[in-house]
Order: structure tokens, then sequence, then C-alpha cells
């Protein structure tokens, strides 16, 4: 099952590219054990500056046919690091192709991205910047991994 990470920005030459670029690789040689994988980051940008609708319909263009759309939302389901790897793993046990996690803009998720959703989690209730969401994002991956392969990564 492949994973894509679509976001709004880039992520040009920074310590947040190196930790994401980190996890994801550490992710892939996990990933390909046990059937997940590879992690693809898809980045779209709004040039025209049109907003958040905009920036939705760059997002929803940008799924995969047949994918698993799953939205980073500070309003989302609240789950630990067990729990978002059970949802991985159903998944992808349950013959899924793809998987995509929606991460938007500084302004949010549009309606319409959030309505396509599958499911939305969150990282709490507090807001974080979208570098560093890509970066937590990309590091539970790779806990999720570890945690469904049964390696010592994750020692809770």
């Amino acid at each position: 099952m492949k994973i894509n990470i679509c976001a709004i920005g880039h992520i040009r030459k920074s310590p947040e590219e190196e930790l994401i670029k980190n996890y994801i690789d550490r992710f892939d040689r996990i990933g390909s054990i046990i059937g997940i994988g590879p992690i693809k980051v898809i980045e779209k940008e709004d040039k025209k500056n049109k907003g958040v609708r905009a920036e939705g319909q760059l997002l929803i263009d940008s799924i995969p046919s047949g994918s698993i759309i799953c939205t980073i939302d500070e309003n989302g389901l609240e789950l630990d690091s067990h729990g978002f790897a059970k949802k991985i793993s159903f998944w992808r046990d349950n013959g899924n192709q793809a998987v995509t996690l929606i991460i938007g803009g500084a302004s949010g998720l549009s309606k319409g991205v959030k309505e396509k959703a599958d499911l939305s989690i969150s990282f709490g209730k507090m807001v974080w910047p979208h570098r560093l969401v890509r970066v937590m994002l990309a590091e539970q991956l790779y806990r999720a991994a570890s945690i469904i392969s049964g390696s010592p990564y994750h020692k809770a």
C-alpha cells in the first residue's frame, strides 16, 4: 500500500526537510518489509493566491484515484501512536492500494477536502507550523511502521 503526503507549500533546503527525508528513508526501509510504502510527497502551491478553496482543489486533484483520504486537522480524531499504526494496518490489510495524508495551507483545509476525507486526525488542539506538521507526520509514519513490524523504536 502506497503512502502519499499531499501538502500545500514547498519545503526547500531546511532542517525540517532533512528531518522529513530522514524519517521517510527510515520508513521506506521497514515499510517495504511489511507491505507499506514507499512514501511519496506531493507538494502543491496556490501560485495565484486564490485562497483556501483553490488550495483545496489543488489537493483534491492530487489524490490518486482509489486512495483512502486522511486529513491532518486540529479538529480531527486524536489517536495515540498505536491507534495510528492500527489504522495503517487496517487499511493495508483490507486491500487498499494507497493512503493519502493531506496537510492544508496556512488557512487550513477547504470544506471540499474535509468532505472527501475518510478520516481526519489531529496532532492535538494546538496549531502547529505546517513544516513541523510534515516532520511530525513523517515521524509518526515511521513510528507506525516500527510498531507494525515489532521494531524496538517505539518503546511505550
